[in-house]
């Protein structure tokens, strides 16, 4: 397939250092600078959102780089604003790089009279002007289903299994994977299918959002360091009580792999005060100062993955071939040298 013109990338304020340093990957491979297309994006008075686009972008292939992370209204916004700006600039293609997808909890309905906004977004991006969309683990896989243009899902568990396979190299057979509720069971096998580690699930019962009832283990975990493998964490107190419930059950230790750090309200607390020994996020969301100086939470790059996946789309090859090791590890091999 023929590349389009060039590849330009726009940024909005959701996550500034994670746009910043795709482009700076972008410079590397491409051997040309890459740098950001130069834009404001501000607001009136009144919280209005005012976009101006200052170079241009007819014909190009554009990417904007987006997460919809708190606070969510307003960063989707933000990207449908871009969208519109450059769609009304001629530019020849729109790529909507959102790391995290905001409102995809709501995406069915669980009662009467209830919406699913998971679709309503994915009809505004369209309706905006975006033509395909590049994201990372979405918290329901049938939201791909929901947009009428390509949708793009990569995953974490490539990125966590080698840093599983780094911090853990001496100690690969005492591993255990555990999933935090049987709705996540397929993201926690694949993780313990690339590590070689067995599998075990919490099952909880919740009282109402937000708020956990009761918790039991499935599986043996006694003499095991288990590994939590979730998409995302917000207030982390599914988790924490997760990690307080495996140690009771006798595991050695307890560590967590989430993909999305939404770490709201009492969060970063939680996880300092709790029993486990170490929380890796990703950079999808943006740290916080409160995230990075917290020791036990560690923070993984996702830049290298997504400049090779938007490097893929531009040229029109396979981003499916990123899910592979022998993909991956080239593009992270600054990271784990030749520990994995």
């Amino acid at each position: 397939m023929p590349t389009l013109n060039e590849p330009k990338l726009i940024s909005g304020n959701a996550n500034p250092p994670l746009a910043e340093a795709i482009s700076r990957r972008m410079s590397l491979h491409r051997g040309v600078d890459q740098g950001l297309v130069d834009a404001r994006v501000e607001r009136f008075n009144d919280g209005e959102i005012f976009v101006e686009v200052y170079e241009n972008v007819r014909g190009e292939d554009m990417f904007i780089i987006q997460p919809t992370s708190n606070p969510a209204n307003d960063n989707l916004m933000e990207l449908l604003i871009i969208s519109d700006a450059l769609r009304r600039s001629s530019a020849q293609r729109i790529t909507a790089v959102i790391p995290y997808f905001g409102y995809a909890r709501q995406d069915r309905r669980t009662k009467a009279r209830t919406p699913i906004t998971s679709k309503l977004v994915a009809n505004m991006l369209v309706e905006a002007g975006i033509e395909r969309v590049l994201t990372m683990d979405l918290h329901a896989a049938q939201i791909q289903g929901f947009f009428d243009i390509p949708v793009d899902n990569l995953y974490a568990s490539p990125i966590f299994a080698l840093d599983v396979k780094n911090q853990f190299k001496d100690r690969m057979d005492e591993l255990m994977v555990v999933s935090p509720d049987v709705g996540g069971v397929a993201r926690a096998r694949e993780l313990a299918k690339r590590i070689s580690a067995p599998l075990s699930i919490v099952d909880k019962r919740r009282g109402k959002p937000g708020e956990v009832a009761e918790m039991t283990v499935i599986g043996d975990v006694k003499d095991k360091i288990c590994l939590i493998i979730d998409d995302m964490c917000d207030t982390a107190g599914t988790l924490c009580k997760a990690a307080q419930v495996l140690l009771d059950e006798g595991a050695k230790e307890v560590h967590a792999y989430i993909t999305h750090g939404v770490m709201s309200g009492p969060a970063v607390e939680r996880v300092s005060n709790s029993v486990m020994k170490s929380l890796v996020l990703t950079d999808s969301i943006q740290p916080t100062e409160a995230v990075l100086n917290t020791p036990n939470i560690r923070v993984l790059p996702t830049a290298p993955l997504f400049t090779q996946a938007i490097l893929n789309i531009w040229h029109g090859t396979s981003v499916s071939s990123l899910f592979d090791d022998k993909t991956l590890i080239p593009i992270y091999e600054s990271l784990y040298s030749n520990n994995i």
